[in-house]
């Protein structure tokens, strides 16, 4: 299975490459002037939005580590215990935690804090067989709708670009947000629902087919039980 993931890699690797050569060939033919600037314009920009962004991380990420510590991760898991065994009833408690630690970071907006976690809780769902099982794609979903609390990340975003008010979205983003992991969670819980209703279907159908040629074989059997005893009656 790791055959494909490779040439894919590779493919998606010299495609880039291409393109960003291809892209900085153009610029410069174009308007060299103009191109060099916009790098070094667009490199000290994004060193400034690291730096800016660099104490929001590591404020919401220290409190993390002094929240695993001080053992109030466990807390956070017992909290969130009775939503995440109904969401991922089939996984086993490590991936339970992972996926409570990523719940909470998906909460505060820490997309990249919420990622090892989800990389991690997914590892632990993996059974091996290649395809993902119900919980792995509901952590997906929850993962890609992530409902927030307190979008971190963007406010920073905000707050770096100048914004007079950088939480004025907030009660729209609590909004969208919860409705989009509903509408998640919903659908993947129906789906998983009708899935598991064909399969019991299709067992009872694969039963139902077997009990009836038994019968037939059954009628067969008699059919010629008794053409042979007519058979021998007629030689008689």
């Amino acid at each position: 299975y790791t055959r494909p993931f490779c040439c894919i890699k590779i493919t998606m690797n010299v495609l880039w490459t291409i393109i960003m050569i291809a892209g900085i060939v153009a610029m410069l033919v174009y308007n060299p002037d103009g191109a060099i600037n916009s790098m070094v314009a667009g490199a000290n920009d994004a060193v400034t939005l690291a730096l800016t962004l660099l104490a929001s991380y590591s404020l919401w990420l220290g409190l993390f580590a002094l929240v695993d510590k001080i053992g109030l991760g466990g807390v956070i898991a017992r909290i969130l215990r009775a939503p995440v065994n109904f969401l991922f009833p089939n996984s086993s408690p490590e991936a339970k935690k992972f996926v409570s630690g990523n719940i909470a970071a998906n909460f505060l907006g820490l997309g990249n804090a919420a990622t090892p976690m989800g990389i991690s809780a997914a590892s632990k769902m993996d059974d091996g067989s290649g395809v993902a099982g119900t919980d792995a794609i509901m952590l997906v979903v929850l993962s890609s709708t992530s409902l927030q609390l307190l979008p971190s990340t963007v406010i920073g975003l905000r707050a770096a670009k100048g914004s007079a008010s950088p939480a004025a979205f907030l009660p729209a983003c609590i909004v969208a947000t919860a409705l989009s992991t509903l509408v998640g969670v919903t659908l993947v819980k129906l789906i998983s629902f009708a899935e598991k209703r064909l399969a019991r279907r299709g067992r009872h159908g694969r039963k139902d087919l077997k009990r009836s040629r038994k019968q037939d074989d059954a009628a067969k059997g008699c059919f010629s039980d008794r053409g042979k005893t007519r058979a021998r009656g007629q030689k008689v």
